[in-house]
């Protein structure tokens, strides 16, 4: 049985270089000023924590995190 991924979004305070953002592979990158938006799919919440864990291993701030679905995602650019 396939599990379908469910899609998240973390907004962190900043501006990430190149650098940091390959420490992110998979999840689409935008900044808007003051923070960059990682967009991508996680598999459970084991992923979702590593996640996490990885953000504070950076030293990264991070203000929000949520679950988003295509719709919704897709309606949010379009009001952009």
């Amino acid at each position: 049985m396939i599990v379908p991924c469910n899609r998240y979004e973390f907004r962190i305070r900043g501006r990430l270089g190149e650098r940091l953002l390959s420490s992110f592979g998979g999840f689409d990158a935008e900044v808007v000023p003051p923070e960059t938006i990682l967009r991508g799919s996680i598999e459970d919440q084991a992923a979702l924590h590593g996640v996490l864990q990885q953000i504070e291993a950076l030293g990264l701030e991070l203000v929000e995190v949520r679950q988003v679905n295509n719709r919704a995602e897709a309606a949010d650019q379009d009001s952009e």
